[in-house]
């Protein structure tokens, strides 16, 4: 409990600061929470995201991918649960106090929505950040499917890589994306 605290009370008073951002026009502006995992620093667009809670157990769906960590019920709205990292091909690790499910409402490709949860390794900050302060994703031709980044855009010295949580989380299964940050990182880099 007292990592949910933490965690949206952190959030929240990002959120009141989030006009601080990079971008100063705010008329051309969008808002990205941002999360780690693995030491990368990844973001998705925060109306998006429905709220954020601390890690709890999930309860297994047999015959599930790795990476699919089970349900969870929400105020009466079965969620599933999808471990980032795994799904990224990144290592498995213990979770910890700071380990955070993120909430997001995602659209599928017949435009309804369903809400999941996201399991990454803890929240870092939310920025305003400009159509202009994005970089595409570079083309890595067939080798790696990059359709679920939005952009790039560097931020205090630092490289985020942008999700489009509704590409992402709508493929027909979610894919193992292993080493597509660090290919992204590499050819931008």
């Amino acid at each position: 409990m007292q990592a949910n605290a933490s965690a949206d009370s952190a959030v929240a008073a990002n959120v009141a600061n989030a006009g601080d951002g990079i971008s100063p026009d705010s008329h051309q502006t969008d808002q990205y929470l941002t999360f780690i995992m693995a030491g990368e620093e990844y973001g998705v667009d925060i109306l998006c995201v429905q709220e954020i809670r601390g890690w709890e157990s999930a309860t297994p769906l047999p015959n599930a991918p790795a990476h699919i960590k089970g349900v969870i019920n929400l105020r009466g709205t079965i969620v599933p649960i999808v471990d980032l990292r795994q799904c990224f091909g990144m290592e498995a690790i213990d979770y910890t106090p700071v380990t955070v499910v993120i909430v997001l409402k995602v659209k599928s490709e017949s435009s309804e929505y369903r809400v999941m949860g996201i399991v990454v390794d803890a929240v870092s900050d939310v920025y305003s950040l400009g159509k202009k302060d994005m970089r595409p994703p570079p083309d890595l031709s067939n080798a790696v499917n990059t359709d679920f980044v939005k952009g790039l855009v560097n931020v205090e010295d630092k490289m985020v890589i942008l999700l489009d949580i509704d590409e992402l989380l709508t493929l027909e299964d979610v894919p193992n994306l292993a080493n597509v940050a660090k290919q992204i990182q590499t050819s931008v880099g």
